[in-house]
């Protein structure tokens, strides 16, 4: 493990080529833009999260997943802390959820995030598209203002 320590890791997942499932990475890029000047915050966008970001998130001191939801409502915002929990997939399996990657973290590397925090916005749909439903292009406004603020957080925390 490296020494060098993200005060804030982003960390994005979805497919851009299936409607509402590319909200991660549209997100990712905006904070990207957002906080390109601060080297205190990490953004890692993914397909999908693999057991392989267990190392970054155990280097960091707050951790920011951000994905769709599809068992929410459409456009539906939801900003809840994650704490790390055994997987209940099988074993094997190369897709992790934020919940997982912070287990793995803590068993592996036996270090955790000061603060884990969850932003999911509800799909309306995943098709294949790259244009996002009406719901969640209206919601992106506010998550935007919710990344910003939690990220801010996060770093006046340390």
């Amino acid at each position: 493990m490296s020494s060098t320590k993200a005060r804030c890791l982003i960390l994005a997942c979805g497919n851009t080529l299936r409607g509402d499932d590319g909200l991660g990475p549209w997100l990712a890029q905006w904070a990207e833009g957002r906080f390109q000047s601060d080297p205190q915050v990490h953004i890692i966008f993914r397909q999908q999260w693999t057991p392989e970001l267990a190392e970054e998130l155990a280097q960091a001191d707050s951790v920011l997943f951000i994905d769709c939801a599809i068992d929410s409502l459409p456009g539906e915002i939801k900003l809840v802390p994650v704490e790390p929990a055994a997987s209940t997939q099988a074993p094997g399996t190369h897709h992790s959820g934020a919940a997982e990657l912070l287990a793995m973290a803590r068993a592996f590397y036996d270090s955790l995030p000061r603060d884990a925090m969850q932003l999911t916005v509800g799909a309306g749909s995943t098709e294949l598209g790259e244009k996002f439903s009406p719901a969640v292009a209206a919601a992106l406004p506010e998550a935007c203002r919710l990344i910003e603020a939690t990220v801010i957080r996060f770093l006046g925390a340390g």
